[in-house]
Order: structure tokens, then sequence, then C-alpha cells
């Protein structure tokens, strides 16, 4: 079993950067894929960037492209997501996870859940 541990949320203005940081611990190695997800309330959780474990390819969501950025660090079993130009709708609980495949992860389906860590964007 992965344990996931998030971190790096916080209150922010709008225009501003977070990054968020998800450190993974256990059999991380029989994952393909580690997901962000964010959920506001009254919504769905929804993958937010996915990436692959594998060659390091990358999904993101429509609503994000061209401000968020995901990336990992093998040696420290992190991965992070850099939030940049945040709006207020980019408010929410983000969590990461761990995906069987990649393909799942872009379809918000994922295994192992951290315990999340609140964005809030003020407009």
């Amino acid at each position: 079993q992965v344990q996931l541990v998030e971190s790096g949320g916080g209150l922010v203005q709008a225009g501003g950067s977070l990054r968020l940081s998800c450190a993974a611990s256990g059999f991380i190695t029989n994952y393909y894929a580690i997901g962000w997800f964010r959920q506001a309330p009254g919504n769905e959780r929804r993958a937010v960037s996915c990436i692959s474990l594998s060659d390091g390819a990358t999904y993101y969501a429509d609503s994000v492209k061209g401000r968020f950025a995901i990336s990992r660090d093998n040696a420290k079993n992190t991965v992070y997501l850099q939030m940049n130009s945040l709006k207020s709708e980019d408010t929410a609980v983000y969590y990461c996870a761990t995906c069987p495949t990649f393909r799942l992860c872009q379809l918000s389906r994922a295994e192992d859940w951290g315990q999340g860590t609140q964005v809030t964007v003020s407009s």
C-alpha cells in the first residue's frame, strides 16, 4: 500500500501562485501514474493533472492548461503541482492519488488517496 501526503496549500490572491507537493511512500512502483485531483463543495472530484511514473507523460485538464505544471522527483518520491495565475474557480481541496494506468488517471479514477490540502483563491 502507498501512503501519500500533500502539502503546500493555502490562501492566495487571484493571479498568485502556489506549489503543491505530494510525498509518496510504499510500493510506488506498482503504479503507473500519480494524479492531482480537486474537489470544490458540491462538485465531483476530478483530475486536474496526471504524470506517468514511467515516461513522464503529462495530462492537464482544459481548465488549467498553460497555468499549472506537474513534475516529479523520483529520488524523493515526490510529485509537484506548480499552480500559476490562480483564479477563484481554482478554489478546492486538492488531493494526490495513485492510478494503475495513465488513462485511468485522466478519467479521474484513482486508488490510494492523500488527505488533501485546501487551496483558496481570493478575488
